[in-house]
């Protein structure tokens, strides 16, 4: 039977056996190409090579490909890739962005608040090679190639592995085959202008779709008689859909490529083309349906991988070769090396990450201390490798690349309230002294801020700060009465604080503080009652922040709790009232001392991969039965811009205000596909439950509803809501474009009901 199934195989290997031993098995070679998203698709492949029982002697990949390929070679099933693909965030994995728990408290205000950042070097603003650094992706493949730390020749892998990379230099291909494994596939996949470059052996290399974006040659020069390949790229561009200036640069940049992937196909004995058109490079919003697809394409391919199996089945295996050496995940830390840091110190670098030697780590414990440290702000990317001691104990070896002191943002903003504004902002870190962050930010237009801080880190683990804050601010106030626009202010808001804080980890800190506030007011549009002049106020209190909120925008899961208890006293007023434009005698406000309670709490519940539930609940209570209007809570808004201020789903903002308040909000968030979401909210609100004037309680309760559609964009949230209340009957929009300038503004808004005269 056997020698029936020479000429059999001379057809199916399209090589001959001549020369080779009946009785030594063909060696079969699988390639992957590189595609971006679209390979993906190469998981319905090695599903359907798992479901035949073909057995892969070689794999070579680019790209996307060479990431598919290196797992597979190591020892993941198809299956387990599959679930891996799933389960993996895309958006977080494939971005500069770090998972906002990890950050510590005082960088999780900062962080995403403005839509450029670029580095300020020597008095010039530097460009980075790529958009994307890839930390995130550096801690994931790290997680999921540790129990192969010790293996550094690819060919050890359980199937002999090697991956296609670009030389920045001289444009030629470099073929990776040995050293650490998440350099190797990172580099494989650095698409110009995309990703930044990676260094390896002294080289700068770049994605290796550059040049060669299905390498069939270097499967068959590793030995290869039979080469299955499957291709996820549609090669060039046709004119029409070469769009914009990231288009043009990817056209040419892979033109080299084109004419090699001519030279490559005929060499296949199985090619395979996934119909993945419609999708692009980027297209990781569509991961699910990209998979899926590959899993149609590998059951249409599993009869003639289940004939190959069986065929190749006949022939006795000659070498036997023992599947990779996979250690166990937990590994013995003996050393620590750390290399690149020029500013900060070693101490300072594992203080940040709490590493410790002579202790068991595993790689998720290892990606958390790299990501504690990572989230200071301090160190641009941090990675490691793994040197073999011996007796499942090793050295660990990090790479840091530290930050530049010096970032420039920017970001742009608009809504109604704010109008149109452009946002600005410098960060320094060690500028005035060491273990330092020094910045000033600064919103532009229709509406004027300024803000100004200063954390300087002391202490063994640079867990306690001291922290000098200046805030200056200017805004145009409607104000209302029974719901309807009576008047507006122009008012100028100062303040200078001092705090003092503890976050002893990334979840919560809390602290102390004394500040001075100032503020200014005249009216834009005159109305019944008025008010001219300023008043300034000392406020001490303490403080407690608390995050583990997943993402800036939209989270999914995770809980945020801002709340101060303060004591208000010093209040030098120089008002003046006014009613029908003529001064009235003292006014019945009181500027006696008091003690002030604001809590905001925020909490996100996912349902499933759609749904997400949310809840709210602020309150805010003036202890104190004398009336101040100029003190009371803001009520009204969907976003946060006051310092007073109390978000209510149905009202605008400056609609009301009250010494004492208490709201709670539901909502449902439904995300329709990729960065589209529909939010639903319903809010309650208890207003005016301290009694003043030692008189009973006027206690009201208002009710409010809102329906937003929301759009992530590149310069932040797009909402468009409609506004409903119960008390007001009244229909009303609502609008946001970008980021906030910070969810904490000016003092309340002055007069939203008539103030008492006599």
């Amino acid at each position: 039977m056997k020698y029936f199934l020479i000429p059999f195989l001379c057809t199916t290997f399209s090589l001959s056996i001549a020369g080779q031993e009946a009785n030594v098995r063909p060696k079969i070679g699988l390639t992957l190409s590189g595609g971006g998203a679209k390979g993906l698709a190469h998981i319905g492949i090695l599903k359907a090579i798992d479901s035949a029982g073909l057995k892969i002697d070689y794999i070579t990949g680019t790209s996307m490909g060479a990431i598919m390929g290196s797992l597979y070679a190591a020892g993941y099933s198809g299956n387990e890739i599959e679930r891996m693909a799933r389960k993996i965030d895309w958006d977080v994995l494939l971005s500069n962005q770090i998972s906002l728990p990890v950050l510590s408290m005082e960088e999780k205000e900062e962080y995403n608040r403005f839509n450029i950042e670029l580095p300020y070097i020597n008095k010039k603003i530097r460009l980075p090679s790529g958009v994307i650094k890839g930390q995130e992706l550096d801690l994931k493949f790290s997680e999921l190639f540790a129990p192969y730390y010790q293996i550094k020749d690819f060919n050890k892998f359980k199937i002999p592995f090697k991956c296609m990379a670009t030389d920045l230099e001289t444009g030629e291909l470099v073929v990776l085959e040995n050293g650490n494994i998440t350099s190797a596939v990172r580099a494989s996949m650095a698409i110009p202008s995309v990703f930044t470059d990676v260094t390896i052996d002294g080289k700068r290399l770049l994605d290796g779709g550059l040049v060669r974006n299905f390498p069939v040659k270097n499967v068959i020069e590793m030995g290869a008689d039979y080469v299955i390949g499957s291709n996820v790229s549609s090669g060039l561009s046709k004119k029409d859909k070469i769009n914009n200036p990231v288009d043009v640069i990817l056209q040419l940049a892979f033109y080299k490529e084109a004419l090699d992937f001519k030279e490559e196909v005929p060499l296949t004995d199985l090619y395979i083309y996934m119909p993945v058109e419609k999708y692009g490079t980027g297209s990781f919003g569509s991961s699910k349906q990209i998979i899926n697809r590959g899993i149609e394409v590998g059951k249409k391919y599993y009869t003639q991988f289940k004939k190959l199996a069986d065929s190749v089945a006949l022939f006795p295996d000659t070498e036997i070769k023992q599947p990779a050496s996979v250690s166990d995940d937990s590994v013995f830390i003996k050393e620590i090396e750390i290399a690149g840091l020029k500013k900060t110190t070693s101490s300072f670098f594992i203080h940040m990450m709490n590493f410790n030697t002579n202790q068991y780590y595993n790689s998720l414990t290892i990606s958390k201390a790299i990501r504690r440290a990572y989230g200071s702000r301090y160190y641009n990317s941090i990675t490691y490798t793994l040197e073999n001691l011996g007796a499942d104990s090793a050295k660990i070896i990090f790479e840091a690349e530290e930050n530049p002191n010096t970032f420039l943002k920017a970001g742009i903003y608009y809504s109604k309230f704010r109008g149109i504004n452009t946002n600005l902002n410098i960060t320094s870190r060690d500028f005035l002294l060491g273990n330092s962050r020094s910045m000033i930010s600064v919103s532009v237009g229709e509406s004027m801020q300024m803000d100004a801080s200063h954390f300087q880190y002391i202490g063994r683990n640079k867990s306690v700060a001291v922290v000098a804050k200046v805030n200056l601010e200017r805004l145009y106030i409607e104000t209302f009465d029974d719901f309807k626009q009576d008047g507006a202010y122009k008012q100028l808001f100062y303040k200078a604080a001092i705090d003092i804080q503890n976050s002893s980890n990334n979840r919560y800190s809390i602290g102390a503080g004394t500040s001075i506030e100032k503020v200014h007011f005249n009216p834009a549009i005159s109305s019944v009652n008025e008010a001219r002049g300023n008043f300034s106020s000392m406020k001490t209190y303490v403080f407690f922040k608390y995050n583990t909120l997943n993402k800036g925008f939209y989270p999914t899961r995770g809980v945020k709790i801002n709340t101060e208890l303060g004591r208000v006293y010093n209040q030098k007023p120089n008002v003046t009232l006014y009613q029908n434009g003529i001064p009235t005698g003292p006014a019945a406000i009181s500027f006696d001392n008091y003690t002030r309670f604001y809590l905001d709490g925020l909490a996100h519940i996912p349902i499933n991969a759609s749904f997400n539930l949310f809840t709210e609940f602020q309150s805010g209570i003036n202890f104190t039965n004398k009336p101040n209007p100029l003190n009371n809570f803001s009520i009204g808004g969907l976003n946060g811009y006051f310092r007073n201020q109390i978000k209510f789903a149905g009202f605008q903002e400056a609609s009301l205000n009250s010494p004492s308040a208490v709201m709670l909000q539901a909502g449902l968030r439904y995300n329709v596909v990729n960065n589209l979401y529909l939010i639903g909210r319903f809010t309650s609100l208890l207003k005016d439950f301290v009694a003043i004037n030692n008189g009973p309680a006027q206690a009201s309760f208002l009710s409010g509803y809102a329906l937003t559609f929301a759009y992530k964009s590149p310069i932040g949230p797009v909402e468009l809501s409609m506004m409903y209340s119960d008390q007001s009957r009244k229909l009303q929009s609502y609008v946001t474009v970008g980021i906030l300038f910070k969810k904490r503004s000016a003092f309340a808004p002055l007069f939203k009901s008539k103030l008492n005269c006599k």
